[in-house]
């Protein structure tokens, strides 16, 4: 059996036609969704996870596409943009019976809520984005040789056929590739749930793809007629974020107060995983954001 979040529940959720979300949920009080990043499924949050639920109610989905839950074909670029992505998770907290809820979301996930977050205003109360940039401002920071470090969104930003092919062909030297570099401290993902991640995304390689090829062309189109729009997120924002902005000629706080009119943005000295790698701080940065 793979590893589960102690002490919560299992269920399958179904939130659109013929798609059903995998979702752990523990605790009482107010409700915070946790989306979680890639290489990796819900486990991520499982020590920040088991922290809030002392006093919220807490869910945490596998995304479409992702670990057990459903992976429907990319029928049209629609079926992994980040806006049906987000609407799966605003049905998830709807169907267990939430109609308004805190929502954070690292690397991937903090794509989906920020969506979310610009789509569902009356909806998502607090927002929090761990490590990431909206996709618009990703693509525009990436040139030059630094972008090296971005390869894999070129890779599957191609068409269908060659990056299904050539990541399956070595599923887990790629995907164990991302666990191994990003992260400063290699311990804080124990082998067992390592394994469990690289089950998953062996597993998820055509909707893992799918995924990102939809963040090179519409969800790109989203957020560029929010940015002309004049479209902000209105709900307090957190940020936590590596100083990788240095490296690339960037500046992340910028770039997200251009989006969000209440943001607290913070640069942090943990690795990429923050959510494994430092789960006190990372639940108490999601405490004080959910009480301001």
């Amino acid at each position: 059996m793979p590893p589960v979040i102690p002490g919560f529940d299992y269920r399958r959720v179904p939130v659109a036609d013929g798609v059903s979300l995998n979702t752990a949920v523990g605790g009482t009080g107010s409700p915070i969704v946790l989306l979680h990043g890639f290489p990796q499924t819900h486990l991520m949050w499982r020590h920040v996870a088991a922290d809030l639920a002392a006093d919220h109610t807490v869910i945490c989905p596998d995304l479409r596409g992702y670990g057990a839950s459903d992976k429907p074909a990319e029928d049209d670029e629609t079926t992994y943009a980040k806006r049906t992505m987000a609407a799966d998770v605003v049905a998830l907290a709807r169907a267990l019976g939430h109609e308004r809820f805190a929502l954070a979301g690292h690397d991937r996930g903090a794509l989906v809520a920020f969506r979310a977050g610009l789509d569902h205003p009356g909806t998502v109360s607090h927002l929090a984005c761990l490590d990431v940039l909206p996709t618009l401002d990703m693509w525009e920071v990436m040139h030059g040789t630094t972008a090296a470090v971005g390869f894999h969104l070129y890779l599957m930003a191609q068409p269908p056929g060659l990056p299904e092919q050539m990541i399956a062909a070595s599923a887990d030297a790629f995907f164990g590739h991302f666990l191994d570099i990003w992260a400063l401290d290699r311990t804080a993902i124990p082998a067992d749930v390592r394994a469990a991640y690289l089950d998953a995304c062996r597993e998820s390689v055509v909707s893992i793809v799918a995924d990102y090829r939809a963040s090179a062309g519409i969800d790109v189109r989203h957020d560029t007629a929010d940015r002309e729009a004049g479209r902000r997120l209105e709900m307090p924002v957190t940020v936590l974020q590596q100083d990788w902005g240095a490296a690339l000629g960037f500046d992340a706080a910028a770039l997200w107060r251009a989006w969000a009119t209440d943001l607290r943005h913070s640069s942090v000295k943990y690795g990429h995983f923050m959510a494994e790698e430092a789960p006190a701080e990372v639940a108490g940065a999601l405490r004080a954001l959910v009480a301001a």
